[in-house]
C-alpha cells in the first residue's frame, strides 16, 4: 500500500518458480508480432484522420494550420512560464521538420511556389504526434465535425484517442515492449452508449491505463475506415497465441474476460 492508499506492486530480481528462458523468448516474439500488427492498423488510421483534418481545415484557409484565428484559444494562448503557446511550439516543430525534409514534393513546391506549404501538403510531413497535437488545438466545431465522421458523439474524446494511438505508435516504432506497458497517454473513456461498440470500456479504469484500451480504439477506428478488413480477425488470432506463464496472463494488458466475444471483435460476414 503506498501513501495514496492504493495497492502498489514491486518487480523483484528473482524468477518465479517454473519460469523458463524459452518463455521469455516466446513473449519477446509475441510482443514483436503485436507491434507489427499495431503498426499495420495505425498507418491506416493516421492516413485517414490526417486526410480528414486537411479537408476540414483546408476549405477555410490554405494555411489553416498557421492561422491562430481558426484554432482554439487555449491552443494559441501564451504560457507566461514558457514564453510561448502550444501553437508556437507546433509551428516551430513543423518548420524544423519541413526545412530538413528530403521529400520530392517539398523540393518541387519550393522550386515552384513560395513557403509555407499549404495544409494538404503539410499534413504529409506530420507524424502521428503532430497530428494529435493539432487536433487537440482545433476549435470545438471542427473537432466535432471530424469526430462525427467516425461515429464519436462526444468530440472531447477524439483528441485523447488520437494521442493514445500516437503514444502506441511511438512504442512500436522504437521497438519497445508493448503488451503490458502502462499507457502514459491514457484515452478518455466513453460513457455508456456514447459509442456502443465500446460500451465495455465505460468505467474500466484498468483498461484505460493499459494496452487493451488502445487496441479497442484502434479496432473501432478500423471498422469505421475499412469494415471489410481482416485485421480484427488476425488480431484475435495473434492474442490467442499469448504465451501464458507463471504470473503472466493477457489480462495484465487490460483484456477483459471473453473479450473476443464482444461485438467489437466479431467480424460481420
Amino acid at each position: 500500500m503506498n501513501g495514496d492508499g492504493k495497492l502498489a506492486s514491486q518487480v523483484l530480481d528473482t524468477f518465479v518458480p517454473s519460469s523458463e528462458f524459452s518463455q521469455v523468448v516466446d513473449l519477446y516474439v509475441f510482443d514483436k508480432r503485436l507491434r507489427l500488427m499495431m503498426l499495420d492498423v495505425l498507418e491506416r488510421i493516421e492516413v485517414s484522420i490526417r486526410t480528414d483534418v486537411a479537408l476540414q481545415m483546408g476549405i477555410k484557409n490554405n494555411w489553416a494550420y498557421r492561422d491562430k484565428a481558426l484554432l482554439d484559444g487555449k491552443f494559441t494562448a501564451i504560457d507566461p512560464q514558457k514564453g510561448g503557446s502550444r501553437f508556437d511550439e507546433f509551428v516551430r516543430r513543423f518548420d524544423e521538420m519541413a526545412a530538413s525534409s528530403k521529400e520530392e514534393f517539398v523540393a518541387h513546391f519550393r522550386s515552384t511556389y513560395s513557403d509555407p506549404l499549404p495544409i494538404w501538403a503539410a499534413v504529409e510531413l506530420w507524424d502521428f504526434g503532430m497530428l494529435s497535437m493539432f487536433i487537440a488545438g482545433m476549435k470545438y466545431g471542427d473537432m466535432r465535425d471530424i469526430a462525427n465522421k467516425y461515429g464519436v458523439s462526444r468530440p472531447e474524446l477524439f483528441p485523447t484517442w488520437v494521442r493514445t494511438l500516437a503514444f502506441v505508435r511511438n512504442i512500436c516504432a522504437h521497438h519497445s515492449r508493448l503488451w503490458n506497458k502502462p499507457l502514459i497517454a491514457q484515452p478518455k473513456l466513453p460513457r455508456l452508449n456514447d459509442v456502443p461498440l465500446l460500451n465495455h470500456l465505460a468505467g474500466d479504469t484498468f483498461a484505460s491505463e493499459h494496452f487493451y484500451s488502445a487496441a479497442a480504439i484502434a479496432r473501432y477506428f478500423q471498422l469505421q475506415i475499412n469494415p471489410t478488413s481482416s485485421w480484427g480477425a488476425r488480431f484475435v488470432s495473434l492474442i490467442e497465441t499469448f504465451p501464458e506463464g507463471p504470473k503472466i496472463s493477457i489480462g495484465q494488458a487490460g483484456f477483459p474476460a471473453k473479450w473476443c466475444a464482444l461485438p467489437l471483435w466479431i467480424d460481420k460476414k
